[in-house]
C-alpha cells in the first residue's frame, strides 16, 4: 500500500515516514500542498495524508483539486487546526477523517487502517472496460487499440466508465457532472463540452458524426456501445 504525506515541518514529517515504513507502507513524503498534487498524479497512492496549513498550496485547496477528479482514495487531514469550522470544512471538502495534533503514532496507524479498509470495502469498478475497440485502463490512465496508445486524465476515465456503465441511456449533463467533478464543483458551462470533445479525438470518433459518444441536445450524452 501508497502512502502519500504531505507536511511542512520536517520533524513530524519524517517520524510519520518512519512510522509507517515500519509498518510495511511505501511512504511519499513531501512538504507543500504542489508538490502533493503532483505525487498524487505522480504515484497514484492508496490514500493521502494532508497537513492543512502548508506552503504554495494549503490543505483545503489541494483536496478540493483531488476530489475534483478523484472520489475514492481516502484523504485524512492531520491538523493543528482544531476548531469545529476547520474539521466541518475538511470533511465537507470530501476528507475521510480529520486528525487533530498531536497525536499517537498508534492512532494515526489506526486511523489509516480503518480508513484503507471502509475504501477496499467499497464496490471496485471493473480492472478495464471497453470503448470502442479501446481497452482503457484506468489505474494506469490509459487506452490501448491495437498497436495503438492513448493517454487519458482521470476525469476522462470517469466519464468514460459513466458512459460504458449505462451503454444506450442518455447520461445527463448534471450525472457527468457530479460523477466527475464532485457535486460541490461549479464549472464553467462548456467545460463538459470541451472534455467531450477531446474524447472523440483522442478515440478517432468523428466530432461531425461521432459514433461512440453521441450528442443529445439539451439533454446529456450517450455511449451506443461497441459495433
Amino acid at each position: 500500500m501508497k502512502i502519500l504525506i504531505a507536511e511542512d515541518d520536517p520533524v513530524t514529517r519524517e517520524s510519520i515516514e518512519v512510522s509507517l515504513a515500519r509498518e510495511g507502507f511505501t511512504v511519499f513524503a513531501v512538504e507543500n500542498g504542489e508538490l502533493a498534487v503532483a505525487a498524487w498524479r505522480a504515484e497514484a497512492p492508496d490514500l493521502i495524508c494532508l497537513d492543512i496549513m502548508m506552503p504554495e498550496k494549503d490543505g483545503f485547496s489541494v483536496c478540493r483539486e483531488i476530489r475534483g477528479e478523484d472520489p475514492n482514495t481516502p484523504i485524512l487531514f492531520l491538523s493543528a487546526k482544531n476548531e469545529e469550522i476547520d474539521v466541518v470544512v475538511g470533511l465537507e471538502l470530501g476528507a475521510d477523517d480529520f486528525i487533530r495534533k498531536p497525536f499517537g503514532k498508534r492512532e494515526l496507524i489506526a486511523r489509516i487502517r480503518g480508513a484503507l479498509r471502509r475504501a477496499k470495502g467499497k464496490s471496485s469498478p471493473r480492472k478495464t472496460f471497453s470503448v470502442g475497440g479501446w481497452e482503457v485502463y484506468p489505474k494506469e490512465l490509459r487506452a490501448v487499440s491495437g498497436d495503438e496508445e492513448i493517454e487519458c486524465t482521470p476525469r476522462e476515465i470517469g466519464i468514460l466508465r459513466l458512459l460504458t456503465k449505462r451503454v444506450g441511456e442518455v447520461v445527463s449533463r448534471d450525472d457527468l457532472l457530479n460523477e466527475c467533478w464532485g457535486i460541490d464543483y461549479y464549472p464553467e458551462s462548456r467545460t463538459l463540452d470541451q472534455h467531450i470533445s477531446k474524447l472523440r479525438k483522442k478515440l478517432g470518433d468523428d466530432p461531425e458524426a461521432p459514433e461512440l459518444i453521441e450528442t443529445v441536445r439539451g439533454v446529456g450524452y450517450r455511449y451506443r456501445g461497441d459495433r
